[in-house]
């Protein structure tokens, strides 16, 4: 379809409502995040006992906590954490998941059935429970929560992507490929591999999500991103005193966790949408290509006029 870019965008936000906000709010959220020194003057470990439950004003815009440390401040820090939990154990799911997914889908039989019962098995598993036994065994910290939340949830993408390459392996494209001799090496990531980036698209914008949710839940048992170090989930944790007394230090964080995680959902739906083949982008400068135009069959008529 042949449509500028930013206009392929507003459609697939008028047909897909909280796509375009979701999407805003990640930017800005990202924004925040990589300009977070050059947005506060304060640290996030800043203590000042003077200024304990300050409600908001000029001085602390989302007033402060227990003990005195600005809470904008620490919402921004503390996002920076969580994205990073989110995006980095995401990409690493991702890339377990797409392996073994197309590994599985198209070379089949024993090699499927033996990529399937592992992921099956690893399904079964209660995963926070495995999660709480890993970070205990090797200790809670950033990089452990990383590594074992992307390392306990490629299932899902291994199995969207599986089912995937077993459409796309009984395309005529795939045995055209292997009629005129080429690898299987070369048809995988060639040839099928793009047409499963859509739904590894979806399914690690939901694996951010889920990452995000898991280590707030760590953090808040304290078995997550620990203090000093901000996160959405220690700020949870630290606030469940105060519930009563001051709210307001359990509400945005709260808050912010549950607008990224519908954020990153909604922006999974947007993503399959701006990947779809029938509506994909494509850049005015190409026209598009009418297959088998010049192989039609002529008409009577134009057999009688170039007939001497």
């Amino acid at each position: 379809m042949n449509l500028p870019f930013w206009r392929h965008v507003l459609r697939i936000s008028w047909r897909n409502k909280p796509f375009l906000p979701c999407l805003l709010f990640l930017l800005m959220l990202f924004t925040a995040t990589l300009l977070a020194p050059q947005m506060t003057h304060y640290r996030p470990d800043q203590i000042d006992l003077s200024a304990q439950f300050a409600p908001a004003s000029w001085t602390h815009l989302l007033g402060a906590d227990e003990n005195g440390r600005d809470v904008l401040t620490r919402l921004i820090f503390g996002a920076r954490a969580s994205l990073l939990v989110g995006l980095v154990s995401a990409a690493i799911s991702a890339g377990i998941g797409v392996l073994f997914g197309i590994t599985a889908g198209y070379f089949g039989r024993y090699v499927d059935a033996l990529i399937m019962r592992v992921t099956d098995g690893f399904m079964s598993i209660p995963l926070f429970f495995l999660l709480l036994t890993i970070l205990t065994l090797f200790g809670s910290n950033l990089t452990n929560v990383v590594i074992v939340i992307g390392l306990t949830s490629w299932m899902r993408v291994a199995r969207m992507v599986r089912s995937e390459v077993l459409k796309q392996r009984a395309m005529d494209y795939v045995l055209a490929a292997r009629a005129i001799g080429a690898k299987d090496q070369g048809i995988l990531w060639r040839h099928i591999l793009p047409h499963t980036l859509p739904v590894t698209a979806v399914a690690t914008t939901l694996n951010i999500a889920f990452a995000i949710l898991t280590e707030s839940a760590l953090s808040f048992l304290g078995l997550g991103v620990q203090p000093p170090t901000p996160s959405w989930g220690n700020m949870l944790a630290s606030s469940q005193t105060y519930l009563w007394t001051a709210p307001q230090l359990a509400i945005y964080p709260g808050l912010l966790i549950l607008l990224t995680v519908l954020s990153f959902n909604a922006l999974g739906d947007g993503v399959l949408d701006l990947m779809d083949p029938r509506t994909r982008w494509v850049p005015q400068s190409e026209t598009p290509t009418k297959v088998g135009r010049q192989a039609e069959p002529a008409t009577r008529q134009e057999v009688a006029t170039e007939t001497p």
